[in-house]
């Protein structure tokens, strides 16, 4: 192994001490960070990521409400729901967990939660928000593999990236993070004929497609920065989309899965949940000043 290992969980800690600190100076001022989970239906498949999720928030001085709902409620009374939490000054953020019952679609909810309490970054106008380079509640699995990027030692204006994965909240948001950032991108999808083409001339490689081992050494520049959003349970081991042996023999830097860009995610969402909080306190206070 020649490539420099990503430490994520070493970047989170970072991040989390700034943001308790910045969660502590709310809770003086009486805003407590409160972020509410919304589950439905069997939470196996979710459970691990909202004990995390939890964990963390416990961490950075955010309180943490985990709700489950039956599988058979509508999606009439989960925008109910959904609209009593947006209504709620006393709830600063939500988190749609995911699978959700068939039929639920998550976009639907994604839609139905304010913006200013959107902490996971997926409301339509969050995304939007990402071409005109205004971050305020960016996505965060998208945020956090730029940021871990922007880490390392790389000079990000004229770098030439490749986005392998182009869904609509990692990979297309990851692309115009970059672009803003004054690299140059090239996105890659399933239609893309010659996938390594673009990969081996890239300084730095994001993917994010759920396809373990898609990515191999062969496919990389060598010293560049592989960014492996990917997670995929294989054998009972939880592993990325790169083949992690052979990439790492080429790359410069890589992340680990699990341990790398993960750690970070969950990082921004506490950051997100923090600064949505601010967000709301002045809002109230300016609209309490224009009342009086």
């Amino acid at each position: 192994m020649t490539a420099t290992l990503i430490d994520g969980k070493a970047i989170a800690a970072r991040m989390r001490s700034a943001t308790q600190a910045e969660a502590e100076a709310l809770a003086e001022a009486g805003w407590t960070p409160k972020l509410v989970s919304i589950s439905v239906g069997d939470v196996a498949a979710a459970e691990l990521y909202v004990r995390n999720q939890q964990r963390q928030a416990e961490a950075a001085g955010v309180a943490f409400e985990a709700r489950n709902y039956p599988e058979t409620i509508s999606l009439e009374q989960l925008q109910g729901v959904l609209a009593g939490l947006n209504a709620d000054p006393r709830v600063n953020g939500i988190i749609i967990q995911r699978p959700l019952p068939a039929h639920i679609p998550v976009k639907a909810l994604q839609k139905a939660v304010h913006p200013m309490k959107d902490v996971e970054g997926m409301h339509p106008s969050s995304i939007g928000n990402i071409v005109y380079n205004d971050l305020t509640l960016g996505p965060c699995t998208a945020v956090a593999a730029v940021e871990i990027l922007k880490t390392l030692p790389l000079k990000m204006e004229g770098l030439d990236v490749c986005v392998i994965g182009h869904s609509e909240i990692v990979g297309k948001p990851i692309a115009f993070l970059m672009m803003g950032l004054g690299a140059t991108v090239t996105v890659c999808h399933h239609m893309t004929r010659q996938v390594a083409v673009h990969s081996r001339a890239a300084d730095a490689v994001f993917v994010a497609v759920g396809k373990p081992g898609l990515v191999r050494g062969e496919m990389l520049k060598p010293g560049a920065a592989l960014i492996d959003i990917g997670i995929n349970r294989v054998d009972g081991k939880t592993v990325g989309d790169a083949d992690f042996d052979s990439c790492a023999e080429v790359a410069g830097w890589i992340t680990p899965v699990p341990g790398g860009v993960g750690p970070v995610t969950v990082a921004i969402l506490m950051k997100n949940a923090v600064l949505a909080t601010r967000m709301q306190m002045e809002h109230y206070r300016s609209a309490f000043a224009a009342a009086v």
